[in-house]
């Protein structure tokens, strides 16, 4: 793990305060948690003082310590800690985050971290010159089927080519963001199988579909499944049977005999 550290204190605002609504929604929020453990909402506060301001100043991180009463140390672990917390300002709209785990890797992801770096700013977590855009290469994302893929904001974009994601970029930069279609950027159904459905494409046709379809009409009555219920009539249920646990007397003495026997067969 890196070093995080807060932005230099030139870059840092002298203040901070959540917006009318966001006060009222931090509030609630803190609500939500028992008496005592009203601490446990520093996550989602500081996740929306970073949606408000666009990263986590240190004016905000003392904000959310003073709401919790919590001291500032505690507070700043936090923010430090999860990196899904912007210490320094990012790009106003989009900040790229390019996953370079292996399956996205294997399918092209180091292509689209070239384009970030020659399309927005050479170094990671650094905004390009007009201060809109800015990128970073993070681990998995969760969307390995359609790898490569990158993550702006609180959207991902899936199956991507150079050209793909320099368009996204180009639509980005120009305020067109919501524009933008989340998701796979080809022709598939979130991670169906690229080109249309391969498998379950005709309706069902077997005895067994008739049946499974025939228990679904209304007014059909099944008598309950047995699955998963124990065999009250199996021998070893039966509860006249004598265990270690019921007859402690003979299972001492089969414990002794098997002593003896031990016994006998070292000499």
């Amino acid at each position: 793990m890196s070093v995080r550290r807060l932005a230099e204190e030139s870059l840092q605002p002298q203040g901070f305060s959540f917006s009318a609504d966001n006060a009222v929604w931090a509030e609630a929020t803190i609500r939500k948690y028992p008496e005592g453990r009203q601490q446990s909402a520093v996550i989602p506060l500081l996740m929306r003082a970073q949606e408000q301001d666009g990263w986590v100043t240190k004016a905000a991180i003392e904000h959310v310590a003073d709401m919790l009463g919590m001291p500032y140390i505690r507070v700043l672990e936090v923010a430090t800690f999860y990196t899904q917390f912007q210490l320094k300002p990012i790009g106003t709209r989009a900040h790229v985050q390019v996953c370079g785990t292996t399956p996205c890797m294997l399918r092209g992801s180091e292509a689209l971290i070239d384009l970030c770096r020659h399309r927005i700013h050479h170094d990671p977590l650094t905004p390009n010159a007009a201060g809109t855009l800015s990128w970073e290469e993070v681990e998995c994302q969760g969307a390995c089927v359609n790898a490569p893929m990158v993550m702006i904001f609180k959207d991902s974009y899936e199956d991507l080519t150079v050209e793909a994601l320099e368009e996204i970029i180009d639509r980005f930069e120009a305020g067109e963001g919501a524009s933008v279609k989340p998701g796979p950027q080809i022709e598939r159904i979130y991670s169906a199988p690229e080109g249309g459905l391969t498998t379950l494409t005709e309706a069902p046709t077997s005895s067994a579909g008739s049946s499974a379809q025939g228990s679904a009409q209304p007014g059909v009555s099944l008598p309950p499944a047995n699955a998963g219920r124990a065999n009250a009539d199996a021998e070893e249920t039966d509860p006249k049977l004598k265990t270690p646990a019921t007859d402690k007397q003979g299972a001492k003495a089969s414990a002794d005999v098997s002593g003896e026997n031990a016994d006998k067969a070292k000499e």
